[in-house]
């Protein structure tokens, strides 16, 4: 299992907004997006940032097996950064019929 430190900083000035974030960071998503079985609370990381025409992340959601389950493009303001107190949880996603 491999463990990784996330470095945690946060922008007084814009609170919910993410900044300085960094490619392989791992975040959270703070909206929901039932479309693509995403969730506010989900764990995603980002795999690209965009600058133009404004400050974006490609935030890449995986299922337990590593495989893609979405790749978003989001907001800062749809993700933060995971805390000292947040609490890592899993939920399950229904069978498609």
């Amino acid at each position: 299992m491999n463990f990784f430190l996330l470095s945690l900083c946060y922008n007084a000035s814009m609170p919910g907004q993410l900044l300085n974030a960094q490619i392989l960071e791992t975040i959270i998503v703070t909206a929901n997006f039932p479309d693509h079985q995403v969730l506010a609370g989900d764990l995603g990381t980002i795999v690209e940032i965009y600058t133009q025409p404004r400050l974006a992340y490609e935030v890449e959601f995986v299922n337990p097996d590593g495989s893609t389950r979405a790749s978003l493009t989001l907001s800062p303001e749809q993700v933060r950064r995971l805390s000292p107190v947040d609490v890592l949880t899993t939920r399950q996603l229904p069978l498609e019929a």
